[in-house]
């Protein structure tokens, strides 16, 4: 049976659990060619197993995306080897402490800025060329609904999600009349994240969606055609 990604090659950061590892799961359960990035080789190497024994194809890269070098390196090698990027799902992000505005931490707030937006950033730059080279170059942002609708005590992660949804908006009015990449913001909703459980830690963790419910939303919509800015939240 024919797979939807065969041939593909995605790039999924963040992927060594929660949303990110389910959705280089799903995406090498479709046939793509999954580049997997976190912090942790050993955990990656736990996705990476996984997607083999379920017979796909993955390539592990750890990297700290702090670090605009290693990421910079990294599209190097995907070109060299692959030529092209089908996919780039911007999934790594840290929650940070949650705190009224006032009562910030100015050093933990760089720190959070430096993930969540600067390398994104970063990422979005370094990948453009490739994402161009592809016939149909898809690049995916796992957002919150803070980002959009403010709430107390939030707000430096809702900050940094709505600076990532206008850089991404941003990104796809650029170039989606010049090429064939389309962006698509994504809010996973309530998730059973190791970041929800820091946020909600008396929630049980029963009561909310697995990350396989948001990654085959994420694989579904990716079929599609859709309008470049595209929105999709995620019930459940």
């Amino acid at each position: 049976m024919t797979k939807l990604f065969e041939g593909k090659v995605a790039l999924v950061t963040g992927a060594s659990r929660g949303i990110g590892a389910a959705t280089a799961k799903a995406l090498a359960a479709q046939g793509a060619h999954v580049i997997i990035t976190a912090r942790t080789a050993k955990d990656l190497e736990a996705v990476e197993d996984a997607i083999f024994n379920a017979g796909g194809n993955a390539t592990i890269a750890p990297l700290d995306l702090t670090d605009g070098d290693s990421i910079a390196r990294l599209a190097t090698a995907v070109t060299e080897r692959w030529g092209k990027l089908d996919v780039l799902v911007l999934n790594a992000a840290m929650l940070g402490t949650l705190a009224p505005v006032p009562a910030i931490d100015g050093a933990e707030f760089a720190r959070l800025f430096t993930l969540n937006v600067t390398a994104q950033q970063v990422l979005i730059a370094s990948f453009d060329a490739l994402l161009r080279k592809s016939d149909a170059g898809r690049l995916v942002a796992l957002t919150s609904s803070v980002g959009a609708a403010p709430r107390a005590f939030w707000g430096a992660y809702g900050a940094s999600k709505a600076a990532l949804e206008t850089l991404v908006a941003s990104y796809g009015e650029e170039v989606k009349n010049l090429s064939a990449v389309r962006t698509i913001i994504v809010d996973p909703g309530r998730t059973r994240t190791q970041m929800r459980a820091k946020a909600y830690p008396g929630e049980d963790p029963a009561t909310v969606k697995e990350p396989s419910v948001v990654a085959d939303a994420i694989v579904a919509m990716l079929t599609t055609e859709f309008e470049t800015g595209h929105r999709l939240v995620v019930e459940g």
